[in-house]
């Protein structure tokens, strides 16, 4: 019978993480890495990409980067084969790269809106197709979609839209289960995780502005903490949830159960 340790055991295996420069895209790819993962970082910025980039490699772990724009064909077509160049391989694929725009539906552009479904929705349809082709290949593949609980719940009142950000976590997560029935039959799993309010970048004017309100929403009462959403995705990338695909796991402090 397979140990504990190898069941987490991520060893030889290379990750490519999308928005993996900071906050819980950093997170999932240090997790990766301490379970003996490869990584290749990607962002669309080299402010935030040269340093995480060089605090990974500072801390041991095998660590490559490059500049990314999800959106674009092209540029995603690039980075795997720079990754495929680099490494041999890509056996795991964590979509994060995210972005959102605050505004009323009725009045929010309709540029921000195609920015926001371009980005979280066919970003993650892009990497996902063009790496599932070299996954299909091997017979081997591990996705791992980060979506939100926003696309299984509506957003709270007091001045909190994000009508476009909404709409492209739950098309996400049908993603998510349509990958996974197309692709099972070839060792590919594809599963998803939703977290709820964690502090970053994108959350932190929000926060800023009702944390106390949102937090008497969340039956554990607080948002949640830098290190509690890197054993997630761990999970789903190792071979401790071999027989798990298509699903979603909520962290969110039990905000949704509510």
């Amino acid at each position: 019978m397979t140990s504990l340790k190898q069941l987490f055991d991520l060893s030889g295996q290379v990750a490519l993480v999308t928005g993996g420069s900071r906050g819980l895209g950093e997170e999932i790819a240090e997790g990766l890495a301490e379970a003996g993962a490869s990584l290749m970082l990607l962002a669309r910025r080299d402010q935030w990409l040269s340093p995480a980039v060089d605090a990974m490699k500072k801390r041991g772990f095998r660590c490559e980067g490059a500049l990314c724009d999800v959106s674009k064909p092209a540029e995603v077509g690039a980075v795997v084969k720079e990754t495929l160049a680099t490494y041999g391989q890509i056996d795991i694929l964590v979509n994060n790269a995210g972005v959102t725009w605050g505004a009323p539906a009725e009045t929010m552009p309709f540029d921000k809106w195609q920015q926001v479904l371009d980005v979280n929705l066919t970003g993650a349809f892009l990497f996902s197709q063009v790496c599932g082709r070299e996954m299909i290949k091997r017979k081997y593949g591990r996705i791992v979609n980060v979506a939100s609980i926003a696309g299984l719940k509506s957003s709270m009142p007091r001045g909190i839209h994000y009508a476009g950000y909404a709409s492209s976590k739950a098309g996400l997560l049908g993603l998510t289960r349509e990958l996974a029935a197309q692709w099972a039959p070839h060792n590919i799993r594809v599963n998803a995780i939703a977290p709820g309010f964690f502090p970053s970048r994108m959350t932190e004017k929000v926060l800023e502005a009702a944390q106390p309100y949102i937090e008497s929403g969340i039956p554990m009462a607080r948002v949640g903490r830098p290190g509690e959403l890197k054993g997630v995705a761990v999970f789903l990338a190792a071979p401790a949830s071999d027989y798990i695909t298509g699903q979603t796991i909520i962290v969110d402090g039990g905000a949704t159960i509510v």
